[in-house]
């Protein structure tokens, strides 16, 4: 049964019939009968002169489409072979500023069947690194033949995602993330067409982000040797911009604020209740917005996470230390706060108008829309992770947000399959009243609780590439049937890019395979019953 199960699927890989198979699907894909082979190293040439940024990208695609060494074929030798040669890049605005909410995404990819030139337009630099993505999961490798093979050629693609904001919560607080934990997982996001790394360094348990306005922030993190420099911050914000992924960052406030204390004992309530942040303190707010500062730009030589979306948390706040202090208690009344859901009013309120004042757009997890509901200033997107009927209350009083759904994206529910991520169309609550367009996209979240580097990545692939393709991909062409053998072709390719994906089909994530066998037969060998 093996074997006849085998003998159907490895054409899909590596026969003359293979089917092209790319993750995400593109919004439209033609196709034809024909295949052309590809002389390695494809010279790549950008229309009108270099961009660094794309120079950079096709050495990096280079090797990624090219891994296995061959010897150098002279094509003028080879008869009845069409030879594909160079790839002709052509971008409309050459700017290597860096992306944001309105960046134009979308681009055309065309290999013919009778010509040495595949051809990429764009109208952004950021178009043109997807459509090279697009192109490396196009490109096979024949062993028989020890040549590069494209098939099903003449293609035709143009594409563009359904979501401007396609983000992965990572938290590196609960357990910290090394550098190249991180630069490694932007490289996973780039693969799977994300383009939103949102960062949630810091929690209750540690601080490892270093702060030059407020230097001893990062005693709270858990040991000297797990903290991010100013210069490893800088170095991978760079490196997302590189491949596509802006970064969004999280300074979650006045709740999970314990870790601050380690450093600034003055800003929380007392040495024996931490959290929420106390906002009686004449320290508090000034060291709030200096940090804010820094990562703004609003700081003098500062500027560090150019997105024009910042997060500043707001969630799960318990309000007890409030409560049992005499110094804040007196404090609240003397701002006319009534009672201590009116200081955590006046507190993430403080927050976003900070956020604004220096010039960014502030994102809050969705309990400060539960508290404000339509008094909420109309600049905040609101990031909805409970219950997600939630998001039609909120898109129907004119919100912007984003999905996370803590039922079905969180990373961290390991029972949670690739097929429940897939199916989770965030439009399915909303009512006939609702305006859809509010909906900016989505994160699926990896909480950090029982991850660190040796199970990030089985954890997080294969399945937020389900939650991508939810988050890219037209919705009529959403399909979860159809989605699985291309997302087995997509967790081989992480795995050979160097992604240590688990098998798809797991009904636990990170379990190991159950049996010897070929990696894209990993859904025929392992039982959904085991």
């Amino acid at each position: 049964m093996i074997f006849s199960l085998f003998s159907l699927f490895i054409p899909l890989v590596y026969g003359t019939d293979y089917e092209t198979s790319v993750w995400p699907q593109p919004a439209n894909f033609k196709t034809g009968g024909q295949v052309v082979s590809v002389n390695p190293p494809l010279l790549f040439h950008t229309v009108g002169g270099e961009i660094e940024t794309l120079t950079q990208a096709y050495a990096r695609y280079t090797s990624i489409i090219f891994p296995h060494l061959t010897d150098k074929i002279n094509i003028s030798t080879v008869k009845n072979v069409e030879f594909v040669t160079e790839v002709n890049v052509e971008v409309q605005d050459r700017s290597e500023a860096y992306p944001d909410i309105n960046t134009d995404e979308s681009y055309e990819l065309t290999i013919p069947d009778d010509s040495k030139s595949i051809v990429i337009s764009s109208q952004t630099i950021y178009g043109a690194l997807l459509a090279l993505e697009t192109l490396s999961q196009l490109i096979i490798f024949n062993f028989e033949e020890e040549m590069y093979k494209i098939p099903n050629v003449p293609i035709s693609i143009q594409d563009a995602p359904r979501y401007p904001h396609r983000g992965m919560l990572l938290d590196t607080s609960r357990h910290f993330q090394p550098i190249p934990e991180l630069r490694r997982t932007i490289d996973a996001l780039s693969y799977a067409k994300y383009n939103v790394l949102h960062w949630h360094v810091v929690d209750t348990q540690s601080f490892p982000f270093q702060s030059l306005s407020s230097p001893r922030l990062w005693e709270g993190a858990y040991s000297e040797q797990e903290r991010y420099s100013h210069s490893d911050i800088l170095g991978l914000i760079e490196y997302g911009r590189a491949r596509g992924i802006r970064i969004m960052i999280e300074f979650d406030m006045p709740g999970h604020g314990a870790s601050w204390c380690t450093g600034y004992p003055d800003i929380c309530p007392s040495p024996n209740c931490l959290q929420p942040l106390d906002p009686s303190s004449s320290r508090t707010f000034p060291l709030i917005d200096a940090l804010l500062g820094e990562c703004t730009g609003y700081a003098p030589g500062a500027g560090m996470f150019p997105y024009s979306f910042i997060h500043l948390g707001g969630d799960e706040v318990d309000y007890s230390c409030w409560d049992k202090s005499p110094k804040i208690q007196k404090w609240a009344q003397s701002q006319n706060l009534s009672d201590s859901e009116a200081i955590y009013a006046y507190f993430v309120d403080w927050a976003a108008s900070t956020a604004r004042t220096q010039g960014r757009t502030p994102v809050q997890w969705v309990e400060v829309f539960e508290h404000f509901g339509s008094a909420l200033d109309n600049n905040t997107i609101v990031h909805v992770w409970k219950d997600k009927t939630t998001l039609n209350t909120v898109v129907l009083a004119g919100y912007r947000a984003l999905l996370s759904d803590e039922d079905l994206w969180y990373l961290d529910h390991l029972e949670t399959t690739w097929e429940l991520m897939y199916n989770n169309e965030p439009t399915s609550v909303l009512s006939p009243q609702a305006n859809a367009s509010l909906i900016l996209g989505g994160e699926s979240c990896m909480w950090g609780e029982t991850v660190d580097a040796s199970d990030l990545d089985n954890t997080v692939w294969p399945r937020a590439a389900a939650v991508a393709e939810r988050l890219w991909t037209p919705l009529a062409l959403m399909n979860v049937t159809a989605a699985e053998p291309r997302l087995e072709t997509f967790r081989c390719l992480l795995t050979q890019r160097g992604i240590g994906a688990a098998p798809v089909t797991n009904i636990h994530a990170r379990f190991a395979p159950k049996d010897p066998g070929s990696c894209y037969l990993q859904r025929r060998l392992i039982s959904k019953e085991n």
